[in-house]
């Protein structure tokens, strides 16, 4: 299982690493709020170890972010010990919360319950349709129907594509999507942003200059809406 470790404290990432890494897990580590965005976008892991008390974005709001596009098990591990951080915490998206200083076998427990219960959980990546054209988020092809090559996307339009198909009929704002695919809150370039989904409009929508499903909300971000159900398709 790949875990991402998120603290400011070297001490703290180190002994996680060691503890963790020695039951057969693969280790990420992150030293602050936008680097643990960075990683958890680019190297998506199966659980989050978060503290709250990071620079640049705190944990709280590195929960949220995650939350955005991901329902990956987070466990808050925090030296944080007022009853009202917890509820935040878990109201914000936390799966558990464990404060410092803390057991190793407890630590340890958390982890196992959180995975199996992300196990037992875990929904299937989905599969969705616009226009005849096909996104399969866990195969990572996209299609168009009629047509046995697939429609070739860059890694950055692959993110922002994989996000939005996460997140139907949710707006993302420009904040959201530069913060997680490029680990940063500064929107001043949306021009940039603007260049990909145009791009993605013309390689996925049967009309780009009138967009049905990568839609722009007009000084705040964009939505995706895919196909409606058909009757009498699976899961409709």
């Amino acid at each position: 299982m790949r875990i991402l470790i998120a603290d400011d404290d070297p001490q703290i990432l180190r002994a996680l690493r060691v503890t963790l890494g020695a039951q057969g897990h693969e280790i990420l580590t992150a030293g602050d709020g936008l680097a643990t965005i960075a990683a958890a976008s680019t190297h998506p892991p199966d659980l989050l170890i978060v503290d709250l008390g990071m620079p640049h974005l705190d944990g709280m709001e590195v929960i949220r972010t995650v939350r955005g596009w991901s329902q990956l098990p987070i466990l808050v591990v925090s030296g944080r010990t007022d009853a009202a951080d917890k509820v935040d915490a878990l109201d914000a998206g936390a799966d558990d919360y464990v404060t410092k200083p803390f057991a190793i076998d407890e630590l340890l427990a958390r982890v196992r319950a959180l995975t199996r219960r992300s196990s037992a959980a875990a929904p299937s990546a989905p599969v969705v349709t616009l226009s005849g054209v096909t996104v399969d988020v866990l195969a990572h092809v996209v299609t168009r129907e009629g047509q046995r090559n697939a429609i070739r996307l860059t890694p950055t339009e692959w993110k922002i594509l994989e996000l939005l198909v996460r997140n139907p009929h949710r707006l993302l704002t420009h904040g959201d999507l530069f913060t997680q695919i490029w680990g940063t809150a500064d929107v001043k370039e949306t021009g940039y942003l603007r260049l990909y989904i145009g791009q993605l409009r013309k390689k996925l929508e049967p009309d780009p200059s009138h967009p049905r499903h990568i839609l722009t909300e007009t000084g705040m971000g964009y939505r995706f809406e895919p196909d409606p159900p058909t009757e009498g398709r699976p899961g409709a």
